[in-house]
């Protein structure tokens, strides 16, 4: 009985889906109809139709859409608001907008203006578009399985204060941000009170603040993006259980740039990544039961900075090679464990050859934690009476966190 049910509850859903797929129509607007057009056809159109527009120009002043409608562009059709509106504003369920130019979005201290807003709305797909100089290029709010995939979106940094997001999450859920391209925002891609979403194969470069932002939000994965010369790479702020993997993090330089930035994060894991040429490769401030495994961290200042507030982290199987500290922290009680790690300054032995170094390594030198207190000590990076203190704290330690040590240094680098 219930099996027979549920087939003619599947026969008849499909048979409504089919009924509203051919009563659906599309719409064709050209440059010479123009935006008139576009408006009126968005005004009749039912759920389920498409608005097809051909290349051209078109200053839209602010569209709005509030009906389950598909927006597709020919050619690239350019829709300018003129530095004076949001551009394109979406609000209900089942929309799509894809191959369209926006640029030229207004700019507003009071209001975050944006090419593409989307608010109070679901099953929302954004893709294949163009954005240049918006204010925020795609703002989406109180939203839920929202798409946003394969956009281009280029920005006109200013200062920090009058630079909008590439990509801006708030209070959003089951997200899928994936293959866009972003560039010259305040934060590449911002989520703030965001759960269950994921941010895949994404450029973000040249942005002013942060690649990716992170405040809030639960349960995320941000997986094989680039993260290359932005102010800083990625921050990620009062979290849990946020997946971080197989990302890079390239090019991050200033006196306060991180490839990633972790404070007061918990329950959350960073493996398979690649931190190369970074002021810091990840710096650490009241976090706990994270598991860091499997990274490469090469020619950076500092490889990481461990704080003193950090516990029960769990840091293993990493290659630390050519940079210039590999591990710093601020205080001498540390709670976390380092095990397993290849270290390229290890000049310990290997007598049983099992490839494990038959001393403990400590990769915190002395040198590291004067810098620590006085970074104007740093100009003695390179001179000869540092060689000579690191020598005088191996044979007699005194300084350096006794409990922060590699008990099993691999004598080999990872394969990673």
């Amino acid at each position: 009985m219930i099996i027979g049910q549920c087939r003619y509850l599947l026969s008849f859903g499909l048979a409504l889906f089919i009924l509203t797929a051919l009563q659906a129509k599309s719409w064709k607007v050209s440059e010479s109809n123009g935006i008139a057009a576009l408006k009126h056809y968005i005004q009749q159109a039912a759920s389920g139709d498409t608005i097809f527009i051909e290349g051209g120009v078109y200053r839209t002043g602010n569209l709005v859409i509030d009906k389950s409608i598909h927006l597709i562009g020919i050619g690239l059709p350019v829709f300018d608001g003129e530095d004076k509106f949001e551009i394109l504003t979406l609000s209900g369920h089942q929309i799509s907008v894809k191959g369209i130019h926006f640029k030229n979005s207004g700019y507003s201290s009071m209001n975050d203006f944006a090419a593409i807003k989307c608010i109070d709305a679901s099953d929302v797909c954004i893709e294949q578009n163009e954005i240049s100089f918006a204010y925020f290029a795609i703002h989406v709010s109180n939203s839920k399985r929202i798409t946003i995939r394969q956009n281009k979106i280029t920005g006109k940094p200013g200062s920090e204060q009058n630079t909008g997001n590439g990509i801006h999450l708030w209070k959003c859920s089951f997200a899928q941000i994936d293959n866009n391209v972003i560039t010259g925002h305040r934060d590449g891609i911002y989520f703030e009170f965001v759960s269950d979403s994921k941010i895949e194969c994404n450029l973000s470069r040249g942005n002013i603040r942060y690649g990716l932002h992170f405040m809030f939000s639960h349960r995320d994965r941000y997986e094989d993006n680039q993260f290359i010369t932005n102010g800083a790479g990625v921050a990620v702020m009062y979290s849990r259980e946020v997946h971080m993997h197989r990302n890079e993090f390239l090019n991050n330089w200033g006196s306060a740039s991180y490839g990633i930035l972790l404070k007061d994060i918990t329950d959350s894991e960073i493996s398979r990544n690649a931190f190369l040429q970074n002021t810091v490769g990840i710096y650490m401030e009241g976090s706990s039961r994270m598991t860091i495994e499997a990274n490469q961290f090469s020619k950076n200042g500092w490889a990481m900075k461990v704080q003193a507030s950090c516990n029960d982290n769990e840091i293993m199987g990493n290659n630390f090679q050519g940079n210039s500290f590999d591990m710093a922290t601020n205080g001498t009680l540390v709670l976390n464990n380092f095990d397993r790690n290849y270290w390229d300054k290890y000049d310990g032995y290997d007598l049983s050859r099992d490839g494990i170094g038959d001393i403990p390594y400590r990769p915190v030198s002395m040198y590291s934690m004067i810098v620590e207190q006085n970074p104007f000590t740093l100009i003695l990076l390179r001179s000869i009476l540092i060689g000579f203190l690191d020598k005088a704290e191996k044979a007699i330690p005194g300084l350096t966190p006794e409990l922060l040590i590699d008990k099993s240094p691999l004598m080999k680098p990872v394969i990673l």
